[in-house]
């Protein structure tokens, strides 16, 4: 089967992002939400399983119209999912990092503001530069790397005072919400661009990798429930505390996973990672809002070096949508020529 064309117009790509942005921002203000204001909280490892099992349906979904009949999806899954166990096992490798990674966005969450949360997460993005340039043999040219240590200035004044939400009043540790967000930094980092090298690397259809994912992925989430709520949830019951916020986080989260394989099929998994920078501005204001967030001179002037780093990121530059052979330098030369 051909994949789709990576050469798709500038309206798409920016159809994709934006989409993708506003998703992020409403996401993250709504799981704070369920997490801060609901009187029964419910076990954030259910909803991450729940998530993982709506991502598959959908993709299945999509690949039965991408293959046009039943019969060649039928073919196309026991051919690319049941009978490829190799490529199973290959993707179980980001399966287990984005249900790591979910996992501790809840309990940062929990633990932070969505706005405060919003800035410090970007962090993923030198994280991921420094992926991209390791894993994929790609340079990354001055200008960039100055944006990523911009970015990481903006997110350190955020936290220096971080700022305060008045209307939340369940008990926070901020300190287990850093360090949530720090393990989700890393996951995210390594795992998307894993993840991208494999869907570049390959005829295989976006989504029969998805769906190879998303399997492996209910695997690991299912045993997260049993490992971390196991005795809660069958004393309980699975949609204990669930809502119709919650099942509305869920949703958000399903349909951000799918267009974040979209974004890095067709475009790049940094600029991926900026224009969820982007999500900072409404995440604020939603916060202010909602959660009656103060808003500090440092976290302004943290947000705007994020947002100047976007920019400065947005500037022209050579094509890194490719993966490039390493034929002349190695990744460690790369590294020391920046």
């Amino acid at each position: 089967m051909s994949p789709p064309k990576e050469n798709v117009s500038l309206p798409f790509k920016l159809y994709c992002l934006t989409v993708m942005t506003l998703v992020a921002a409403t996401y993250t203000v709504a799981l704070r939400y369920t997490r801060t204001v609901e009187t029964e909280l419910y076990f954030s490892t259910t909803a991450v399983c729940i998530t993982e099992v709506i991502k598959l349906f959908l993709s299945v979904g999509i690949l039965a119209k991408e293959t046009g009949s039943l019969a060649r999806l039928i073919t196309s899954l026991k051919e690319n999912v049941f009978g490829s166990p190799t490529e199973l096992l290959k993707l179980s490798v980001p399966s287990l990092v984005y249900a790591l990674q979910n996992n501790m966005a809840f309990v940062a969450l929990s633990n932070l503001d969505a706005a405060v949360y919003q800035v410090t997460y970007q962090l993923k993005i030198p994280c991921t530069a420094l992926c991209t340039v390791l894993m994929l043999n790609r340079t990354l040219s001055k200008l960039q790397w100055f944006s990523v240590f911009m970015l990481c200035g903006g997110v350190t004044l955020v936290q220096w005072k971080p700022a305060q939400a008045t209307k939340v009043q369940v008990e926070q540790n901020p300190w287990l919400g850093f360090g949530a967000i720090a393990v989700a930094v890393l996951c995210s980092g390594f795992a998307g661009v894993y993840f991208e090298k494999v869907l570049k690397s390959s005829d295989t259809s976006l989504w029969v990798r998805n769906i190879q994912m998303y399997l492996s992925g209910i695997v690991v989430t299912l045993f997260g429930v049993y490992m971390s709520d196991g005795a809660q949830v069958l004393e309980k019951g699975f949609f204990y505390g669930y809502t119709y916020y919650v099942w509305f986080v869920i949703f958000l989260a399903s349909v951000g996973g799918l267009y974040t394989s979209v974004v890095v099929k067709y475009t790049d998994n940094i600029m991926k990672g900026f224009s969820a920078a982007a999500a900072i501005v409404l995440s604020t204001v939603a916060s202010v809002i909602l959660f009656g967030l103060q808003i500090t001179v440092t976290f302004s002037l943290g947000a705007l070096l994020v947002c100047i780093s976007i920019y400065l990121y947005g500037l022209p530059r050579q094509d890194t949508t490719k993966i490039q052979p390493s034929e002349t330098k190695s990744s460690k030369e790369r590294l020391a020529t920046v």
